[in-house]
């Protein structure tokens, strides 16, 4: 896409969703990181249905070490990998208090720092809870990269750089959540919603039906 076609995919984008936002529940800093370390390979969904039990016993976290690590997996248990995200979690709060006064950092290198923590968890970090124009490249976003012709790259990293290269400095900032969103939801692994799409006159995407527009 040459930069008008990029601009036109994103200004779809946003109007068909203004402010978009993630869809994990928190409420603090440290209830989106750990929101964010339970998603791995897991939904929204399970990570909410989780958390919304664990924040009301333990949301610092103090209170999550003084839960205990048992405790805390009889928790997480219902979501996939708990046993290594919960030994995670652990060493993560014990650094967060002993290295960052109980904070959440707002710096790249103190965020992979954290056992678990690599970067695309700190991407969504800095996008959701600092304000950064960072874009955390997921299975939706890597998919959507390469399919549209948006960033074609054949690793996470080179869809992440292609992104921050090409996609215009004034939807960076919600950029991370339009094409989630829209790889969630309509441009699916399996059978793309291309007829629904709002930008599908502007894709790539060789197999659509392209009797429709």
């Amino acid at each position: 896409m040459n930069l008008q076609q990029r601009e036109l995919f994103f200004k779809r984008l946003q109007q068909q969703n203004p402010l978009p936002a993630t869809e994990l529940i928190y409420h603090s800093h440290f209830e989106l990181l750990i929101a964010v370390l339970l998603s791995a390979q897991s939904t929204d969904i399970a990570v909410n249905k989780a958390t919304n039990k664990l924040f009301t016993i333990a949301n610092t976290p103090q209170d999550i070490l003084v839960l205990g690590e048992a405790e805390l997996k009889s928790y997480i248990r219902t979501i996939g990998l708990y046993n290594s995200k919960a030994r995670h979690i652990m060493k993560t709060c014990q650094r967060l208090i002993d290295d960052f006064s109980g904070q959440v950092p707002d710096d790249r290198k103190a965020l992979e720092s954290l056992p678990g923590v690599g970067r695309k968890t700190a991407n969504v970090i800095l996008n959701c809870a600092f304000g950064h124009p960072t874009i955390a490249v997921d299975t939706h976003i890597f998919r959507l990269g390469n399919r549209t012709g948006l960033a074609p790259g054949k690793t996470v990293r080179e869809v992440e750089e292609a992104l921050m290269k090409n996609v215009p400095e004034a939807f960076q900032l919600h950029a991370h959540h339009w094409l989630i969103l829209h790889g969630r939801y309509t441009c699916t692994a399996r059978k793309p919603l291309c007829q629904e799409c709002v930008v599908a006159n502007l894709c790539r995407y060789r197999t659509k039906n392209r009797q429709t527009y």
